[in-house]
Formats: structure tokens, C-alpha cells, sequence
């Protein structure tokens, strides 16, 4: 589903440049469930901003789909994106003007969706995460755990091929994290490929494929879970 081949990334300022990624190599098959994890300022989010096509690489190689996507134009890359790819985020970014049905609704809208058929398949994400009671309130009335729960049901309301999750359940408590992350094994298992950067061992346990970044670099690939019999892997 995804390839990166000598994928660098640097930022600059005026009086310094800061490599975030450096000749990064990684495949992401369709149907994983990854964890990228490492310290901070290790190049996690600029991977997950790479591989969701928020930001572009300086130099290498990213296809998506089998489509090499380095280079295509802005308008091209939000296409891509809105047809594919589904983002959670740590702080939610929710709509607090929108009702939770609306912030749901808001990626069928920039798709188009026909009215009735935006309205059902609304019903029914919040049906999937538990949140159909909700569904008039705004973020702001709702817990921490049930904003996250409907920033995954806006994320998947489009049935995306890929999602995104960045530290999805930094804020919240354990009991509301662990809810999270079992509605992403939830959706691994029919079918959605995830890729999930957490700093946090535990949660990293739900997937199936570990990737250890430091200083901007792959550092190593583990396959846990039912697939640990295939061993670790390092990276060069």
C-alpha cells in the first residue's frame, strides 16, 4: 500500500536545519495495523504527516496505492487524501459550532455525498462507536473519551483505506484510551489499515508491526502479535 525509499525531510530557519528524516526506508502492506514509536523529536510525526500526504519529502521516493506521489500538485494530494485516508488526532479538532453529527458529516460534505446517503452512513458510524446518543450535543458537552470516539467515527465515515492516528489517546485516561484503541483493532480487523504513532509501550501491543524510529531513521521492525514467530528485524 505504501512505499518510502530514501525518504529525507529537513526543516530550516534562518540559523539552523533540523533533519527530521533521513534516507528513510519502510513498506506498509495493506491490512497492518502499525505502531511507530520513539523519544521525542525522532521523526515519528513527520512520517505520519509524510505518509498521510500533509507534507512533502525533500528527496526519495513515496507511492501510495501504487502511484508515485512525490511531485503531484497540492490539489492532486488533497484528492488523495480525501478519498483515502482518514486522520485521528491527539487534540481531537473538533468543530465546537457543529454538533457531533455535523463534525461527522463535515468529509461527506467535501466529498459530495447526496444528502440521505451522508445522514445514513452518519447514523451508522455513531451506532459503531457508541456515540449515536450524542449525536446532537456539541464537543464541548461531550468527555475526552467521547470526543475521541467521534473524531474516529469522522475519520471513517468516508470508509477510508487508511487511518492515521497521532498519539489518539495522549489525552485521555486509560480506561477511555484503551476504549480507543480497541475500536481502531476493531477496525483493522475489517479490513482498514492503520498506522498509529504512540509513545506508549502498551498501547503499541494492539499492533501487529512495530517500527523504532531515532534521530530521524528507522531504527528497527518488530512483528508482534499472532505474526511474532517471524522474528525481529533491524533496518540498515
Amino acid at each position: 500500500m505504501i512505499e518510502m525509499h530514501d525518504v529525507t525531510k529537513a526543516y530550516r530557519t534562518a540559523e539552523v536545519e533540523t533533519t527530521a528524516l533521513n534516507s528513510v526506508n519502510l513498506v506498509i502492506h495493506q491490512g497492518e495495523f502499525i505502531a511507530i514509536m520513539g523519544p521525542s523529536g525522532c521523526g515519528k510525526s513527520t512520517m505520519l504527516n509524510i505518509i498521510g500526504m500533509l507534507d512533502t519529502p525533500d528527496s526519495g521516493h513515496h507511492s501510495f496505492l501504487g502511484t508515485e506521489v512525490t511531485g503531484l500538485t497540492e490539489a492532486r494530494l488533497a484528492e488523495v487524501r480525501k478519498n483515502n485516508i482518514g486522520f485521528i488526532f491527539q487534540s481531537f479538532n473538533l468543530v465546537d459550532e457543529l454538533t457531533v453529527a455535523e463534525n461527522v458529516m463535515l468529509p461527506l460534505l467535501y466529498q459530495r455525498v447526496p444528502s440521505a446517503e451522508r445522514k445514513k452512513r452518519v447514523q451508522q458510524v455513531l451506532e459503531r462507536v457508541n456515540i449515536a446518543h450524542r449525536a446532537g450535543h456539541r464537543p464541548q458537552q461531550l468527555s475526552g473519551g467521547q470526543q475521541q470516539r467521534v473524531a474516529v467515527a469522522r475519520a471513517v465515515v468516508t470508509n477510508p483505506k487508511l487511518i492515521l492516528a497521532d498519539e489518539p489517546t495522549g489525552n485521555l485516561d486509560t480506561a477511555n484510551g484503551e476504549e480507543v484503541l480497541g475500536l481502531l483493532n476493531q477496525l483493522n480487523a475489517d479490513g482498514t489499515t492503520i498506522v498509529m504513532v504512540t509513545h506508549d509501550q502498551a498501547h503499541s501491543d494492539h499492533a501487529s508491526r512495530i517500527v523504532q524510529m531515532l534521530d530521524g531513521r528507522v531504527l528497527s521492525e518488530n512483528v508482534i502479535g499472532l505474526q511474532a514467530t517471524k522474528g525481529h528485524r533491524h533496518v540498515q
